[in-house]
């Protein structure tokens, strides 16, 4: 799968999805240019204190380097699942699996312990997968703003 195609795929899960793509000059930190995050927003501006349900990176940031996102021509999706998901997918002990990887779903180097799994320039082994799990995160995704629209932003507990 390319980035397009993603982003493509994304786009079309609904009227409720915004693709953010920063760029020059748009007043977005540089180290976010290039990158495009996927967060469900009805009113098409990005929420306030949400994260969102996937990211396309195509750069290693400070402190995740281990996906070798350097190499050119590769990015790494990003796909919030949640814990039990990740486990689902992963096992309990997901060491051993080389973050680096292409086309191999595994958790983020960094976030998988708060429910994100990763995959290194998804191919035709995860392409099917990939499109399930970034349905299922964007359905998971809008249940939290409804919980927090109808119940309070307590809804989704502490923070």
């Amino acid at each position: 799968m390319t980035q397009e195609e993603i982003i493509a795929f994304v786009a079309g899960l609904g009227d409720d999805v915004l693709v953010l793509r920063p760029a020059v000059g748009d007043g977005t930190p540089p180290i976010s240019w290039g990158d495009t995050f996927f967060y469900v927003s009805p009113d098409g501006t990005v929420p306030a204190r949400r994260q969102p349900f996937a990211t396309i990176v195509t750069k290693d940031y400070p402190g995740d380097t281990s996906s070798r996102l350097d190499r050119p021509g590769v990015f790494r999706l990003n796909i919030a699942v949640g814990r039990d998901e990740v486990r689902r997918h992963v096992g309990q002990d997901p060491a051993g699996v080389d973050p680096a990887a292409a086309d191999t779903v595994f958790a983020h180097p960094v976030y998988g312990g708060a429910g994100w799994l990763a995959v290194v320039d998804p191919g035709t082994r995860t392409a099917s997968l990939v499109r399930d799990l970034l349905a299922a995160a964007h359905w998971r995704d809008q249940g939290r703003g409804t919980r927090r629209v109808t119940m309070g932003p307590a809804a989704d507990g502490p923070g």
